[in-house]
């Protein structure tokens, strides 16, 4: 059994906060010769073209691979395509359709399936790396960001032209914008102006037949569907533009971590009827995980409660002892910074970090292989469930388990849940992660961590919400069922798609079947057109 050091949260945070197998029968000679024919400028495109035969072509693909669960996969990509310019991606849709090959659309690779960068069937990966150029308007308090930049290169271009504005997206710096802003993105602030999805302005897409889309021309259905619809149904985002906020000067942050020994399951009880309750411009979530007990040789359950507050210290001592007196918050508990400054600390980089670490798009520290899941909570789980998850959290041989509880209420309550495809709003007290890390690189490693999370997930049903029972798309889960990608019938898709987005799913299915009715864009769980029906 292993425990988790306080150095491995900022990790565990990040990850929460995101291969057809090359064809043997023969070089596909004539798909690269249609890209180069079909592109504006050959050279150019020539450049931004790897297949196995090269020698970057390994770590180009792994380089954005968050999920060591799947380095040594043989489901590979017959070509990789890191377009600079957006001809190429039009080149590269207009040949994977002609070739019959697959396309899957990497921004930071951070799809926790890895349905970014692996197929079952032979494709190609259209890697939005080179395509991460943000445009600050801070008079207007508007950005255009293409979808290949990580949210970390984002608040970096925000935090150069002012320090009082700020975008609600997540905590993970490396996760790309391409996927995020997609399936939703809620990040600290969300509670005070939405997710990042609710706050896209306008957006440029290539649609299956290869047209730019912006949000005039692509129609408000569209629109609609690719802010919370998740990834790679719909065309290839290529630009999003969005709305910025305003965040005051100073800003508070804590951290305070609390054991069993100190009453921790009776404070996340107790945090259920608070956290939802609180202000808009306050959050408090909770980070579960097993730690080693002062007594030699024993673990304990811990929970760090951290926060944001869009406001001074004084102010959230007073707010902290008129709410939530039970967790006994301390003064040097807190810290004052800028909202930027708190990018970085809750991002768990090191206290005297430059502003230069958002702009590096490599996972700290080194990954470990995870399994995630998610659910909705709408009524506080008792203690003794609790406690029967802090069981499962000391079995044997299983190295790092955590449990994510993020809080909603505030702005998230007001908003439709009919506004975007993303439809948990109202109702839920917060969202929950239970993820499952290891390292060693064994199939019985694997089985056995899988195993867990799975039985984990079985244990929480009659806690969670119900009909469906919901989870978050950006936290992708291929147990909740997938589509067969040769046909996939509406009944197929609606196992998972009505977990995902409820009501919304048939809206989606309708948009799809407008934009994309032969199903060009598809994964295993992508949104189906009606001709699959």
């Amino acid at each position: 059994m292993t425990s988790m050091s306080s150095s491995m949260l900022p990790f565990l945070i990040c990850l929460l906060f995101s291969l057809s197998c090359v064809t043997s029968a023969r070089p596909h000679e004539d798909f690269l010769q249609c890209l180069s024919l079909h592109s504006e400028d050959s050279t150019a495109i020539s450049k931004v073209i790897y297949t196995p035969k090269n020698s970057s072509y390994s770590s180009i693909l792994h380089f954005s691979i968050r999920n060591p669960r799947f380095n040594s996969s043989e489901l590979k990509p017959f070509v990789i395509v890191t377009p600079t310019d957006a001809s190429h991606i039009q080149a590269a849709i207009h040949c994977s359709q002609k070739h019959k090959l697959e396309i899957r659309i990497r921004s930071g690779g951070h799809d926790l399936e890895g349905l970014s960068y692996m197929s079952t069937v032979p494709f190609v990966i259209v890697d939005l790396i080179n395509l991460r150029s943000i445009t600050v308007d801070a008079t207007n308090k508007t950005a255009w960001v293409q979808a290949g930049a990580t949210i970390g290169e984002l608040y970096y271009r925000i935090a150069e032209k002012s320090r009082t504005l700020a975008f609600p997206a997540g905590s993970c710096t490396t996760v790309g914008v391409g996927g995020h802003f997609s399936g939703g993105g809620y990040g600290t602030i969300s509670r005070k102006y939405g997710l990042a999805s609710d706050n896209v302005i306008d957006a440029q897409l290539i649609d299956a037949k290869g047209r730019i889309l912006d949000r005039e021309s692509m129609g408000e259905d569209l629109f609609w569907a690719i802010r919370g619809g998740g990834g790679q149904s719909f065309g290839v985002v290529i630009a999003w533009r969005i709305k910025l906020v305003e965040v005051p000067p100073k800003v508070t942050v804590f951290y305070a971590a609390r054991t069993l020994e100190q009453n921790a399951t009776k404070l996340i009880h107790r945090w259920q009827y608070v956290a939802n309750q609180l202000p808009e411009d306050i959050i408090i979530d909770v980070l579960v995980n097993r730690v080693n007990s002062s007594e030699e040789g024993k673990s304990t359950i811990q929970a760090a409660f951290f926060s944001l507050f869009l406001g001074e210290v004084d102010q959230l001592l007073l707010l902290m002892q008129e709410s939530f007196p039970e967790l006994g918050l301390a003064k040097d508990e807190c810290t004052e910074m800028s909202w930027i400054e708190s990018v970085i600390y809750i991002g768990g980089f090191p206290s005297n970090a430059s502003l230069n670490v958002l702009l590096d798009r490599t996972p700290q520290p080194p990954s470990l292989q995870f399994k995630a899941k998610s659910d909705y909570v709408q009524e506080p789980i008792p203690e003794i469930a609790f406690e029967g998850i802090w069981k499962r959290f000391f079995e044997k041989d299983i190295e790092v388990p955590v449990f994510y509880m993020v809080a909603y209420g505030g702005k998230m309550d007001e908003i439709s849940e009919s506004s975007t495809p993303f439809p948990h709003r109202a109702g839920n007290r917060y969202i929950v992660a239970p993820v499952v890390y290891w390292s060693e690189e064994t199939k019985e490693a694997s089985q056995r961590h899988l195993a867990w999370i799975r039985r984990l997930y079985r244990y929480m049903t009659p806690y969670v919400s119900k009909n469906p029972r919901a989870a978050y798309v950006n936290y992708r889960d291929l147990d909740l069922g997938v589509n067969n990608l040769g046909y996939t019938s509406y009944k197929q898709a609606s196992i998972w798609g009505r977990k995902y987005f409820k009501n919304n799913f048939d809206r989606l299915v309708r948009v799809k079947t407008e934009v994309d009715p032969t199903n060009f864009f598809r994964n295993e769980q992508s949104i189906p057109p009606l001709s699959s029906w």
